[in-house]
């Protein structure tokens, strides 16, 4: 349960319609302190719920972006629950430096940097200048330039870590006009979804999280944060990961 905000919360899920997007939705649907849940997607998620609206969004059409933020009024909890990782049109992580291709980069930064980048540009304003705000966006532990010892993946890699800078330098600017909204980045873990189905072949079980599993945990997450953290990047557990 969110206890950290003044209820009753109104949550805004973007990317809703995914595996962790809609395991988020489920959990503040259940969650008696949240009031409304906006679930932003491109297509409309498949629950009906007193507490639900559903708002069309693409993440990588700005005209989408402003037209959900115009429609959505004062969200104390935002989460960009989006990402790619691989893709139908052969995107998949270098494996080596071969292996780069400008539009295979273009996709990857448009997804995971520039798409989050501007939903803050629309989002951000709207949140509440009473309570405490949170503005929380998938983010992932490969991102991090300190713990990248394996190198590959530069693409996905690369992409989230300019998400973390826009996160560290949003923050600034958000501490200005809204003194106790919070802007973090999340690594949801390893989690079974169509992400990470490739990949997951020799993860431990105890170490692969169902989405349920994973978006409680962030929210606990999200409870727990204060302006202290603000533009730092978490892990599931709650453990700040270094940029």
């Amino acid at each position: 349960m969110l206890t950290s905000f003044l209820p009753p919360v109104h949550a805004v899920v973007i990317g809703a319609s995914g595996g962790i997007g809609s395991a988020f939705v489920d959990c503040l649907l259940a969650d008696p302190a949240v009031g409304t849940v906006t679930a932003c997607a491109r297509t409309p998620v498949q629950t009906a719920h007193a507490k639900l609206t559903h708002v069309t969004l693409d993440i990588t059409d700005e005209a989408s972006i402003k037209t959900a933020a115009s429609i959505i009024n004062e969200p104390s909890l935002v989460i960009i629950a989006t990402g790619i990782l691989h893709g139908t049109n052969g995107l998949t992580p270098e494996k080596n430096l071969r292996m780069l291709y400008a539009d295979k980069l273009t996709q990857y930064f448009a997804i995971n940097t520039i798409g989050p980048a501007l939903v803050a540009k629309h989002f951000l304003p709207l949140l509440p200048k009473r309570g405490k705000s949170v503005f929380a966006a998938l983010s992932a532990r490969v991102s991090s330039i300190t713990d990248n010892t394996l190198g590959g993946w530069h693409g996905y890699r690369a992409s989230k870590t300019a998400l973390n800078m826009m996160i560290k330098t949003m923050s600034i600017e958000l501490a200005r006009g809204w003194p106790q909204a919070v802007c973090v980045g999340l690594h949801p873990g390893t989690v079974a979804t169509d992400l990470s189905a490739p990949f997951r072949g020799g993860v431990a079980v105890q170490k692969l999280f169902t989405p349920d599993y994973s978006a409680a945990a962030m929210l606990s997450v999200i409870d727990g944060l204060s302006v202290l953290d603000s533009g730092n990047l978490f892990a599931w557990d709650g453990k700040r990961i270094e940029f």
